[in-house]
């Protein structure tokens, strides 16, 4: 079952230690490292799991970073993973794909999302996290719809699978909001 809780005001924190824990080990291989989804939004109800994404410049930084990552203890979720695909967005595999990874063993729980910089879903991560942070009544109806599904869902997955149609309209918006704001 997915439960979501209402914001912790120490999610900032945590990812700061996560964030500096892995800049100590990737040093230059990752681009960026950010603090996405529902835990980087202030105010915003989310499963307490603190997802981050790191951005690597290409496919051979992707690789370089899990094989890192691996032997710092993170665990990888399959083999090759892939966000879904967004309507109106390119189609090309290439664009989707991501390596997740789990926390090591016995730490906080986070998600890790690596992804190739300028790619569909690398995109997509940081700007629907911008839009939620400026537009507090859209995070508030987003956390109703992800409150509703865990009450609906029998399993993560089922609940990720419908809750993605949701974050395709916010991400619909933010895509307005950013030509109008020059997001970049």
């Amino acid at each position: 079952m997915v439960t979501i809780v209402d914001a912790d005001a120490r999610w900032p924190a945590d990812f700061a230690r996560i964030e500096e824990d892995l800049r100590d080990g990737l040093w230059s291989d990752a681009r960026r490292i950010d603090h996405i989804g529902s835990t980087s939004v202030p105010g915003l109800a989310s499963k307490d799991v603190i997802d981050i994404q790191v951005t690597v410049a290409d496919e051979q930084f992707l690789e370089r970073v899990a094989a890192t990552l691996e032997r710092r203890g993170w665990r990888r979720e399959g083999d090759v993973a892939y966000d879904h695909q967004v309507p109106g967005l390119p189609t090309d595999l290439s664009e989707w794909r991501k390596i997740i990874f789990d926390e090591p063993q016995g730490t906080r729980p986070s998600h890790l999302h690596v992804r190739v910089d300028g790619r569909a879903n690398q995109r997509y991560a940081l700007l629907f996290r911008d839009y939620l942070r400026v537009h507090p009544h859209a995070a508030s109806a987003y956390a109703e719809v992800k409150r509703g599904l865990a009450s609906l869902a029998p399993d993560s997955g089922t609940y990720a699978v419908a809750k993605d149609p949701a974050c395709d309209l916010i991400y619909f918006a933010a895509e307005s909001w950013a030509s109008e704001v020059g997001w970049v």
